[in-house]
This record gives C-alpha cells, sequence and structure tokens, in this order.
C-alpha cells in the first residue's frame, strides 16, 4: 500500500536501519594513531553520552573504587593533551560499571579484531558456528566416500 500524504502513521521502510548488536562508538568517532589519544576520545565520548554530570559519575565511580575520583581526574583522562593523566585500567572498567557505555569495551576489543556482543545472541553464534562445522564434515565425508568408491 503506498504512503499517503500527511500520513505519519505508516512506517518508511526504506528507513530501516539494522539494530545495532555489536558495542562499538560509531565508524570515524574515534581518530588518530596515537593509542593515547584514541584511549582519551573514547572515555571523553562515554563521558559526553552518558546521562550523569561529570560529578556523579565521579562520586559513583569513587563508591566502586573505594577511593576518591575526581572530576579533573575525568576532564584529565579525556583530555589528549593531558599526557600525565592516563586512566588505569580498573578505573576504566569502573568508568564502564558507573556509565553503562559497553561502547568503551567494542573500543578494545576492536583493536584485535574481535566484537563485544550481548550474551542473549551466544546460543545463536554457537548454532551458526556447529552448522559451519556440520558442513566442513559433510564436505570431508563426502570426499572419503568418494575416494572409497574410485578404489
Amino acid at each position: 500500500m503506498a504512503r499517503q500524504r500527511g500520513d505519519n502513521l505508516t512506517g518508511d521502510l526504506l528507513n530501516w536501519e539494522p539494530p545495532k548488536v555489536a558495542a562499538g562508538f560509531d565508524a570515524g568517532s574515534i581518530r588518530g594513531n596515537r593509542l593515547t589519544s584514541q584511549i582519551s576520545q573514547a572515555v571523553a565520548l562515554a563521558l559526553r553520552q552518558s546521562d550523569m554530570s561529570r560529578a556523579e559519575i565521579a562520586a559513583a565511580m569513587s563508591v566502586e573504587l573505594g577511593y576518591p575520583i575526581s572530576e579533573n581526574m575525568l576532564a584529565n583522562y579525556a583530555s589528549e593533551g593531558a599526557e600525565g593523566h592516563k586512566i588505569s585500567l580498573e578505573r576504566f572498567v569502573a568508568l564502564i560499571e558507573v556509565t553503562g557505555c559497553i561502547d568503551l569495551l567494542g573500543f578494545i576489543a576492536g583493536r584485535f579484531g574481535q566484537v563485544v556482543v550481548d550474551r542473549k545472541y551466544q546460543a545463536l553464534i554457537n548454532v551458526h558456528l556447529a552448522d559451519e562445522a556440520e558442513q566442513k564434515i559433510q564436505k570431508f565425508k563426502a570426499a572419503e566416500k568418494a575416494k572409497w568408491q574410485a578404489i
């Protein structure tokens, strides 16, 4: 059925985009060659995307870690110019836990050619891997049967 003029209730199928299944920031949002710079950009994106203020994030990270984290520390971690202030792994994990920014995990995994997907997709991925293995076994069996029949 064609979309009628003024019809704002009918969805446009051409505007559909698949849901995001792998964690990670949008392509091109983290630039540069230096790892330090990329980490700072990722931290800055996580802070910007959070519904929490930097003060709230710092306070929650302080509770999570058991020692004080200040807004200035977060600002330094997010600054490419603050060379002497690099976020530690434990603070990076706390930032993920507090902000819920799983895209930070995707950033790390992407550096190693991997992706981070929600656990709910694990069984589907395992089924696909089993299907691939089954196809390889079937090809192997067919080749071996052909060899046997040629004798």
